[in-house]
């Protein structure tokens, strides 16, 4: 068994200064209590987070949230958790859950790896959203990335049966590489014959609408 990415002591992310309005820090502070779910050792219980039993999907790193709380408004008939570090994101995130009245998306400001570890029971989710995330290029730095065999087989145990994972990355290299961790685990079947078709359910995200003219690579599995 891979080592549990917890205690390799290796961030997939590193945490930035990013720049804050004065709407972000106000949305965070006041925001938060409803909204956010504060990281804790013990495992989370759905029902006591969301006011309706509804499948759950996790998303990590969702950035700026825009793709996050579009896909939560778009398809109502499923419970969001997003994990991210970053504070501008986060706060940006609540003011769209605040504004739109979004009943079925929580956030949860932490370490995915940590909230997976500790927070999320075996066999519990009904997917996984990964836009994005860091490609951390420098080869010396892969060992930081998201999709890693020990953290794809953390992903793939707290799926349950017919959960997916849906990997999105505009690095061709990154997605190879996701894709030979993704067919190494024995749990998880690819639903295309390569690379996915993009799901006509998924939104642009705010960093694909400046990345203009770069292809998505896009990679679906699920738990069999």
């Amino acid at each position: 068994m891979s080592q549990d990415p917890k205690d390799s002591g290796i961030k997939t992310y590193v945490l930035r200064a990013g720049r804050m309005t004065e709407g972000q820090k106000k949305a965070l502070s006041d925001l938060s209590p409803r909204h956010c779910i504060s990281f804790s050792a013990e495992v989370l219980d759905p029902a006591r987070i969301f006011t309706e039993n509804k499948p759950l999907v996790l998303e990590i790193g969702f950035g700026m949230g825009q793709a996050t709380w579009k896909i939560a408004v778009d398809r109502p008939e499923w419970n969001y958790l997003g994990v991210e570090v970053h504070a501008p994101g986060v706060g940006r995130l609540l003011m769209e859950i605040e504004s739109r009245g979004i009943g079925n998306l929580k956030v949860i400001q932490h370490d995915a790896v940590e909230v997976l570890s500790s927070m999320i029971r075996d066999s519990s989710l009904a997917g996984f959203h990964i836009f994005y995330p860091d490609p951390w290029p420098k080869k010396r730095h892969h060992k930081r990335r998201l999709m890693r065999p020990a953290l794809v087989e953390l992903m793939a145990r707290k799926l349950a049966r017919g959960g997916y994972i849906y990997f999105v990355t505009d690095i061709e290299e990154y997605a190879q590489a996701a894709k030979e961790v993704l067919d190494g685990q024995s749990t998880l079947e690819n639903e295309f014959p390569g690379y996915a078709e993009r799901m006509p359910w998924r939104p642009e995200t705010k960093f694909e609408a400046k990345a203009e003219n770069r292809a998505a690579f896009e990679l679906f599995y699920r738990k069999s």
